[in-house]
């Protein structure tokens, strides 16, 4: 695998919570550089990138860190993120949903979101750090029915980041139009690579730099 073709999995990431307008802005340099998959930065800086950055390919969140945040609260964040200007919204579910055996509001929840990105690109973080084997099979069936384009394993803000086995575990039970984004932990080019032979087609992480250097 090329460093090419690696760097065109990754969604260059910078989501802490102090990260400043200078940092956010070589983030999107860097990523038209190498030519990543997108940038993923905090929702309050997409209009500037956007503005700033031209065609970039612009991911933002919803629901971020802890995903308990009502779902109209959601909504709105996804709305406002694609009048913005992002091209792709990774939103985090509700896990309190799941842990009450409520699946059926976790669907009505994506498929809200869903509809709030139109055409643009949705993934549904479900961090795998918190569930059962049969919770993540079930999320998978859900995203998919609920018209998610990417399940992804973790918001990198967890108890623990993606696993390959959770990758592995969802490429065997999502349907052929749901994708698989691996995030959190993830910061050595040989690391980057196992995910993607796993069954990533999207890598979330903030060490890009480990490939573009080489």
């Amino acid at each position: 695998m090329t460093d090419a073709e690696i760097l065109s999995c990754i969604d260059h990431t910078l989501l802490k919570p102090a990260a400043g307008r200078q940092d956010i802005f070589k983030l999107c340099a860097e990523a038209l550089e190498w030519r990543t998959a997108s940038v993923c930065i905090p929702p309050c800086y997409v209009k500037e990138a956007r503005e700033e950055f031209g065609q970039l390919n612009i991911c933002t969140v919803a629901g971020f860190p802890l995903g308990y945040s009502v779902t109209g609260a959601k909504v709105l964040e996804a709305e406002q993120a694609v009048l913005d200007g992002a091209g792709e919204i990774d939103m985090v579910i509700n896990i309190t949903h799941v842990k009450n055996d409520r699946f059926d509001r976790t669907e009505e929840e994506i498929r809200l979101v869903r509809a709030a990105c139109g055409g643009h690109t949705l993934k549904v973080i479900v961090e795998t750090c918190y569930l059962t084997a049969d919770e993540k099979i079930r999320l998978c069936e859900i995203a998919g029915r609920a018209g998610a384009d990417y399940i992804k394993t973790s918001t990198g803000f967890g108890s623990a980041g993606a696993a390959l086995e959770d990758v592995r575990l969802f490429k065997a039970h999502a349907g052929p139009e749901l994708r698989i984004k691996a995030a959190g932990g993830i910061r050595t080019r040989d690391d980057m690579a196992a995910f993607i032979k796993a069954g990533a087609s999207r890598i979330g992480t903030s060490s890009a730099c480990v490939v573009a250097a080489k």
